[in-house]
């Protein structure tokens, strides 16, 4: 069988059509897209397909129908016209170091149009430019122009809470978005990607006809892979991925699954895979974290640290969607954007209370974000980690042997070299089971064991449930008290009953903990 062309770091719709890339139809969710508003905003997750979608509606308004031919596109659109398209990829102006770098960065996005549709020499700012150009397409071709922007707040991601910076960067951004709205007439569709919501700016305070389509369930699937397009488009690129892996078809889509599906981005029950990883891993047949092989986003660790960000209760929140669909720049926490860039998804949602709840979306994130995390928290990285007592502690877990796993933990704590900036967090937690609870969930998740903290029960809360395949094990914490009170407090409060009709063998827990020492001190383990 001839080896399939995956489209991985490819985000032209023209040239995956063309040189035989595989390409997963979404054109119908694209044509229903240009007929839902005439300005339109999207929000989805770094490498999600963004750019692919802004590409595609770019050949859709050239007129390039040959390009659709075979695509559900074509049983929809009837009259294929063509329309002058000005499509900008802000990603190449992040990172300026001033708001006049950004101000000259934008102007050189505008002067390939320029060139062909010529320019005026008063247009001395990127808004006059922008202007300027929408008139003379629409004056030359006698069409109106579409506009396609893609991740519109990639300039402003890394200057978030910097309040001057901030404020200047925004000024040139809302002189450009503002003539949108003042030149609507000459506009027959206008589009606009990102990751996140800044309300000050100009296109969502003065383009008050902009439609978000980012939580309508019609569109929820239109970045990402569906279950049912994994079955259909990649049977046999899965059944070869499962010959690698010694096991059969259905067990491969079960891990694929697991690693890589997960995501929701309205209050509809169809999820999506990230397309990034799913791809890379059929592609190399090879299960890895491949969306976080830049990294966890800079940005975001700071966002976590400036909001004080409890990292541990990201395994199951419920909210409001005003909690996380809300504008960046008035985030009272970090919420929103860790909605926002994909690290938390929708998992539920109950319409009677209008209560959306999230979580993490799957094995490859929570091992990831984890692993960027390690070194803020503890200094030491997830391969550290791994490298160390990791195998020693996994075999014994999965050998339901608790008491070596708590003597691997106690061994590997005690050596842990805590980071300068962590020492104040340690103290700040000094005379609480937080800081341990941290420690604990981070070291869980590295080793893709689930593990929710602070669970709610009848008794109160339960400070760390871990569930592995055949056991659940129901943990107390006590800083510088007994493993023995721990244990009777899971007891005094029935912790451990909610998880006696599971078919799971429960095992209680309790911990002791010291701030003198840094590490576990005592426990105690019985069913």
């Amino acid at each position: 069988m001839m080896r399939r062309r995956y489209p991985i770091g490819i985000q032209t719709f023209s040239r995956i059509i063309r040189e035989g890339y595989v390409y997963v139809d979404k054109t119908d969710l694209v044509w229903n897209l240009t007929k839902v508003a005439p300005f339109v905003f999207l929000s989805r997750p770094r490498r999600f397909g963004k750019s692919l979608l802004s590409t595609t509606l770019e050949s859709y308004f050239l007129g390039e129908k040959e390009l659709f031919e075979g695509l559900k596109i074509m049983e929809l659109e009837k009259e294929w016209k063509q329309y002058p398209v000005i499509h900008l990829d802000m990603s190449t102006a992040k990172g300026q170091p001033t708001a006049e770098d950004l101000r000259t960065n934008l102007c050189l996005l505008l002067k390939d149009y320029t060139e062909e549709y010529g320019s005026d020499p008063d247009e001395k700012t990127p808004g006059r430019m922008l202007t300027g150009l929408i008139k003379r397409m629409n004056r030359t071709t006698g069409r109106q122009v579409a506009v396609i922007i893609d991740e519109y707040d990639a300039p402003l991601l890394e200057v978030l809470h910097k309040g001057e910076e901030l404020e200047e960067m925004r000024r040139v951004m809302q002189e450009f978005y503002v003539q949108l709205k003042a030149n609507e007439r000459y506009l027959k569709f206008c589009f606009i990607t990102g990751i996140t919501k800044f309300s000050q700016l100009s296109i969502f305070s003065t383009l008050n006809n902009l439609k978000n389509v980012s939580l309508m369930p019609a569109f929820s699937a239109i970045c990402g892979i569906t279950e049912e397009e994994v079955k259909t488009c990649f049977r046999e690129d899965v059944a070869a991925m499962a010959t690698e892996y010694d096991c059969s078809a259905d067990e491969m889509f079960d891990k694929l699954k697991e690693k890589y599906d997960g995501y929701h981005f309205s209050s509809s029950p169809v999820g999506v895979y990230n397309p990034f990883s799913l791809l890379n891993a059929l592609d190399e047949k090879e299960m890895k974290n491949f969306w976080f092989s830049t990294g966890t986003p800079s940005y975001l660790i700071r966002q976590l640290e400036h909001f004080h960000t409890d990292i541990t209760s990201m395994e199951h929140m419920e909210v409001a969607s005003s909690a996380f669909d809300q504008p960046t720049e008035n985030m009272q926490d970090a919420l929103p954007l860790l909605y926002q860039s994909g690290y938390i998804t929708i998992k539920d949602y109950e319409r009677e209370s209008q209560m959306y709840t999230l979580s993490i979306p799957n094995q490859e994130v929570r091992v990831g974000f984890v692993d960027g995390l390690l070194p803020s928290y503890t200094g030491v990285t997830g391969s550290t980690v791994q490298s160390g007592f990791a195998l020693k502690f996994w075999r014994a877990l999965k050998k339901n042997d608790m008491e070596s796993a708590l003597a691997e933990m106690q061994s590997y704590l005690a050596g842990l070299p805590y980071v300068e900036g962590f020492k104040k967090k340690l103290a700040d937690v000094s005379n609480a089971e937080g800081f341990y609870e941290w420690t604990f969930y981070l070291i869980f998740s590295m080793l893709n064991v689930y593990v929710r903290t602070q669970v709610k029960c009848a008794g109160g809360r339960i400070d760390m449930v871990v569930h592995m395949p055949s056991t659940t094990y129901v943990m107390e914490l006590k800083l510088n008290g007994s493993a023995r009170d721990a244990l009777s407090q899971i007891d005094a409060n029935g912790y451990a009953i909610p998880y006696k009709t599971t078919g799971k063998d429960v095992v209680k827990v309790g911990l002791s903990f010291s701030t003198e020492s840094k590490t576990l001190t005592d426990w105690v383990i019985t069913r």
